[in-house]
């Protein structure tokens, strides 16, 4: 990650527009904010949320609220709660995530 060119600058989340991603199960609502070539969001997954897909990009990643299940492609599963992250760089390990319950998500990627 290469952080140039991007002024000092606030956000007010929820004046960003919630655009839906839905997964295998349940849907993600997005609130994107693009710095530079950082892609910067607020993300809330419903109850029951499953990702259609294995993703490779890296992120850093902090639960707000709620549980948050990541599930990396070699079988092993992390839980993540309110005030916990994780950390990945690009393609190095395959990820989805998955919730029961619901989760509130900070992410910058």
């Amino acid at each position: 990650m290469n952080m140039t060119n991007i002024p000092f600058g606030t956000t007010d989340w929820e004046r960003i527009e919630k655009v839906e991603h839905k997964g295998e199960s349940g849907s993600a609502f997005w609130r994107t904010k693009q710095c530079g070539n950082i892609r910067v969001r607020m993300v809330e997954y419903t109850a029951g949320y499953k990702a259609d897909h294995w993703c490779q990009k890296g992120h850093i990643l902090l639960c707000l609220e709620g549980e948050l299940y990541t599930e990396l492609e070699n079988g092993e599963v992390h839980l993540l709660k309110a005030g916990m992250s994780y950390e990945v760089a690009d393609d190095t390990m395959a990820h989805r995530s998955y919730t029961p319950s619901g989760a509130k998500l900070f992410i910058v990627d």
